[in-house]
């Protein structure tokens, strides 16, 4: 299946199955026989020149393959982190491409004053702006293959996700969105589309790898002060 997302050398992907997943979930009794959940290809790249321009600009692009799966009342999803602060007091962002199936994004800001929902679906670009903790679910039968590229510059934290057995809603796999009951006085969930950002090269079905080698339209994922500059109502 990846060959057809990917035609650069391929490593080992890292997994996560069903019991590194329990402490997020809604029913942490769930076993399923520890079956893999989903699989992280990481720090992808087509050629050696690529390559170097990624370690040199401390950039990793990365992809995961998400199949469909009902873990007792939810829809498959990753564990969820948040993202330490980069220069200027800004969390790092991360950027994002479905590129097969759909994705729901839940991301809540770490004082939880905002949490939405992206609904995105193929070809769709989406960034996690700075402050924001993320989880992405598949919520189709259908497998979520996606692609990021993300700093190389620091490591995510994903205590706070744990210790609250996961993001502030669960997505139930009748579609409704049910608070996580370990959270107090959240705000209402909302719904939006995923955004183009012309200012900073991100179209819907554009690859998101064509933007490898230049040297400025990625240089928010390890300067997130510079999207205050471009597009201060993600901030």
């Amino acid at each position: 299946m990846m060959n057809i997302f990917w035609d650069g050398p391929l490593p080992k992907p890292s997994e996560r199955t069903v019991v590194d997943m329990q402490n997020v979930l809604s029913d942490t009794g769930i076993t399923a026989d520890n079956k893999t959940l989903y699989f992280m290809y990481r720090s992808l790249s087509k050629s050696g020149e690529d390559l170097r321009w990624l370690s040199e600009n401390k950039l990793r692009y990365d992809i995961t393959v998400i199949p469909p799966c009902i873990l007792g009342r939810e829809f498959v999803k990753t564990k969820g982190h948040y993202h330490p602060e980069g220069p200027g007091g800004y969390g790092y962002p991360e950027l994002y491409q479905v590129l097969s199936g759909e994705a729901h994004f839940i991301l809540q800001k770490k004082d939880l004053s905002d949490i939405c929902v992206i609904l995105a679906k193929e070809g769709d670009v989406v960034l996690i702006p700075p402050g924001f903790g993320h989880v992405t679910i598949n919520p189709s039968d259908k497998t979520l293959v996606m692609a990021n590229i993300v700093s190389d510059d620091f490591e995510s934290e994903y205590d706070d996700y744990t210790r609250m057995q996961g993001a502030a809603y669960y997505e139930f796999s009748d579609g409704s969105f049910v608070k996580n009951p370990k959270y107090d006085h959240i705000p209402d969930i909302r719904m939006k589309a995923p955004d183009e950002i012309p200012q900073m090269g991100l179209y819907h079905k554009k690859p998101i790898y064509s933007l490898i080698g230049d040297d400025g339209l990625l240089d928010f994922l390890n300067n997130p002060s510079v999207i205050e500059e471009i597009i201060p109502e993600f901030l």
